[in-house]
């Protein structure tokens, strides 16, 4: 069980506020404490539940109450070390990906061999009925460990399916030798989560992945990330070499449809939906999210999005997007987590770019996509890997996890996105997408 500590959290803003634009305000920041105050404590991903929300980090997990997004206040501080410690929610349970090889399954985050057969990597499930005392329940050990994983529900509502995304094979890894053209699916009966296993390894690749393309492309061998799109039985994976789309109709055996590759990307990172799911947003992490490529001397298709339409079952690339601010060389600054903001009859989307900052950005044209709003908090004194990790819109408010900063809430008011206020959402993981 990972030791937890009920912490008081501050709502005042740090001295370094950062430069918005002129309808984007930020309302809080929650600032990183121990046992999270470390430089290589670096914070993860976000998810939503109620009015909690979860962040995860190298070193654990952070639970919210965000009933008051102006006061935010800490619940409880999980300390359950494992890289990166991705987060997802549903119900009662909480899962973390650990992509690292550790002695164990347990939180002491003891560093193993990725030499030795019996390192532990994969997915921890806890128990969060008592938000200010989560209880590890769970250990699944999975091939390559767990980068990331999404949430899939099945169709009857009584399990989860997560869809296990790791990469990296070395042939004198036990567990992950090349190609490693797979993911793993973890099963998780809603009423028994201890039952919880690998139930399909489904090879997506079985020819081979994008492993010739010239440049600065990182070859696939797994996939960074899913997007899935349930109730149209959908799913884009980004696989560092590749773009995929998939049919999930039969949640144990995912279908890739189309792929596509892109002579500007070099690490595809992750994809998003637009509402209709006729549109993919894929993000190029270009230098892993440690480089500076928001400079004058990189060019504005890589390190970007590119949006693709769906057009007969293919994928149409349509445009790039990056933000239009210059960044400096000790910036690391690249297209990072994002999600919608729910505006019907328009796709709009807001995203972290590690030290860029959060983007606000319409995408309705696909071939002219625009931003529209930013916040923005300048480089690190002194320069450190830092930036929002991810930034999600959630009932009314945007948050941003910062690497070294914490919690950041902001405030958009801009007529375009004026209607999103008036979506409320029970649960937000935003790599399982839901229509509004």
């Amino acid at each position: 069980m990972g030791a937890v500590l009920a912490l008081a959290a501050s709502p005042a803003l740090a001295a370094d506020d950062g430069k918005t634009s002129p309808n984007v305000k930020r309302i809080a920041n929650v600032p990183k404490k121990a046992p999270f105050d470390a430089g290589d404590a670096y914070g993860t991903d976000l998810a939503f539940q109620g009015d909690y929300a979860y962040q995860g980090n190298y070193y654990g997990f952070t639970v919210y109450d965000i009933k008051n997004p102006a006061k935010p206040a800490v619940v409880s501080r999980v300390s359950c070390p494992g890289a990166q410690n991705d987060v997802s929610v549903r119900g009662n349970l909480l899962f973390l990906s650990v992509d690292e090889p550790l002695r164990n399954d347990s939180c002491k985050g003891e560093t193993g061999s990725e030499a030795s057969a019996s390192s532990w990597e994969g997915i921890r499930i806890f128990d969060i009925s008592d938000k200010a005392r989560p209880k590890y329940i769970k250990a699944v050990k999975t091939a390559c460990g767990s980068h990331t994983h999404t949430l899939v529900p099945d169709k009857a509502g009584k399990a989860v399916y997560l869809y296990v995304s790791s990469y990296g094979p070395e042939a004198k890894f036990p567990g992950c030798k090349p190609p490693h053209d797979r993911i793993s699916i973890v099963k998780v009966p809603l009423d028994r989560p201890t039952a919880a296993k690998v139930v399909a390894t489904p090879v997506l690749f079985p020819e081979g992945g994008n492993e010739t393309q010239e440049g600065l492309l990182l070859p696939t061998s797994g996939c960074h990330d899913i997007t899935v799109f349930p109730k149209k039985n959908l799913a884009a994976g980004a696989c560092m070499g590749d773009g995929v789309l998939m049919d999930i109709s039969d949640r144990e055996r995912p279908k890739v449809t189309a792929t596509v590759t892109d002579e500007n990307f070099a690490f595809w990172h992750s994809a998003t939906f637009n509402n209709t799911g006729n549109k993919i947003v894929f993000t190029d992490e270009l230098g892993g999210g440690l480089g500076a490529t928001c400079t004058k001397a990189v060019s504005p298709e890589r390190g970007a999005n590119a949006v693709y339409d769906i057009e007969g079952g293919q994928l149409v690339r349509k445009s790039y997007y990056k933000i239009p601010r210059v960044q400096t060389t000790s910036e690391n600054c690249v297209a990072h987590n994002g999600s919608l903001i729910p505006v019907k009859g328009r796709d709009i989307m807001v995203q972290a770019w590690y030290q860029g900052g959060v983007s606000i950005w319409d995408f309705t044209d696909s071939a002219q996509p625009t931003e529209i709003g930013y916040f923005d908090r300048g480089p690190l004194r002194p320069a450190d890997l830092g930036g929002s990790w991810s930034a999600y819109y959630y009932n009314g408010h945007i948050y941003s996890s910062d690497i070294q900063k914490g919690l950041d809430v902001l405030r958009i008011s801009d007529k375009r996105t004026a209607p999103a206020a008036k979506v409320r959402l029970k649960v937000l993981n935003a790599q399982t997408q839901n229509a509004f």
